[in-house]
Order: structure tokens, then sequence, then C-alpha cells
């Protein structure tokens, strides 16, 4: 069982985010909280396996909750659910370790699939034995970090590579290059050069969407 703190300055989202928690299997809500302060608190407190956070807080920024948490040496998973849709905000998150980034507003289905992936890759975490290279990379690639920097061709930047990869794990469609650019806050150019490595590479697969004229357009979605 992954037990699961909400954390949400509107009690009525609160709530409902909670209701869609405990409809999922292998996960329960232990608590909910509405300020920075009060999320510190319940963490210290009742020791979740994952907090899903709100960004905008009354008392203080959603991340700077997890660098508290860090500092007294919590190592909760963190899910963002936000509104925020700033490039920056994304970029912090996934530096600041956060397992996924989900916008408001968002059904059940949404979370349902995030919370599903999130479970599965603890789990292939806590059973991996590593003995050999392969076996680091494996653990890295489930777990959403980034695997080795030599691997990217050149002009490719690690850290824009794990900001691409995190956007396209954490959709349940297809991105266009256009899309992923918008959503991670690069160029279009750029964007197509990440998905079409990544699809290169054999961790993304490319879709052909036909239009009435002209060239069709291709689709990056991440393969599980």
């Amino acid at each position: 069982m992954i037990d699961v703190l909400v954390v949400d300055d509107d009690f009525m989202v609160a709530r409902i985010h909670r209701g869609f928690v405990e409809r999922i299997d292998g996960f329960r809500v232990v608590g909910t909280a509405s300020t920075g302060e009060q999320a510190i608190a319940a963490v210290d407190e009742l020791r979740p396996d994952l907090v899903l956070l709100d960004l905008y807080l009354p008392d203080m920024f959603g991340l700077d909750v997890v660098t508290r948490l860090r500092a007294a040496r919590h190592d909760c998973d963190v899910l963002v659910i936000s509104a925020a849709r700033e490039a920056e905000a994304v970029r912090r998150a996934v530096r600041y370790g956060a397992v996924n980034y989900l916008l408001k507003p968002f059904g059940f289905d949404e979370l349902r699939t995030r919370l599903e992936q999130y479970a599965a890759r603890r789990n292939a975490l806590r059973a991996t034995v590593v003995s050999d290279q392969a076996d680091v990379d494996r653990v890295l690639s489930r777990s959403g970090a980034h695997i080795a920097t030599s691997k990217l061709p050149r002009g490719l930047s690690a850290e824009t590579a794990e900001l691409v990869e995190r956007t396209l794990r954490g959709h349940s469609g297809t991105f266009s290059a256009a899309e992923c650019a918008n959503a991670v806050g690069i160029s279009r150019v750029s964007a197509r050069r990440y998905l079409e490595h990544f699809a290169d590479t054999g961790r993304a697969e490319v879709n052909l969407r036909y239009g009435s004229a002209g060239r069709p357009e291709r689709r990056y979605g991440w393969v599980s």
C-alpha cells in the first residue's frame, strides 16, 4: 500500500483529489494539508510515500516545501499537481526530483494513469538487483532519470533531454514537435531533435497524422 499526502490550498479540490486517490487500488490517503507549513508537519508525522503537491500555496511556493523536506532528510516522492504552466516551474520540478507534473484541471483517469505508472516504477526499483552497468542503466531508465550524457548526439543537453523525456512520460497521448516545444519551453526545431533522438533509440514511437493537404504530422509517444 502506498501512503499519499494531498496538499492543496482549496478544500474542495483537496477533497476531490483525495476521492480520486482512494479509488485507485494500492493507494490510500493518510492526510491532507492546505499550506506549506502544514504539509511539512504532516510529512513529519505521517511519513507518506508520496506527496501530491500543489505549487500555489498561501504561505510558500510548493517547491520550497520540497527543499524543506529534503533538508529534513525526508525521502518521500513528490508528484506536482498545479495550474502553473510556466516552463521554469516545470524545470524546477524536474530538478527537485518530482516523479511527475500534472496540470490542473485533470480528470480521474489522468491521475490514475500517472499513479499506476509511479507504482510500477516504484515496485520495479524495489525488486531490482544491481550486478552490472546494464542493471544500473535499467534502474535509472525506470526512475525517469537521465542515463548517460555520452549517449546524446552532439548539441543535445542532458538537462533538456530529461525535460523532454518527462514531458513525454507524463502525457497519455502523443505530442507533435510544436506541442512538445510549448510544454518544455524550447524551440520547435530543438524539440524535434530530442524527439527524433528518443525515436532513434527506441524510447519513443512515431505516428503519422495525415491532414487534408501537405506532409503528414509526426507525433511522438513514450514507449512504456
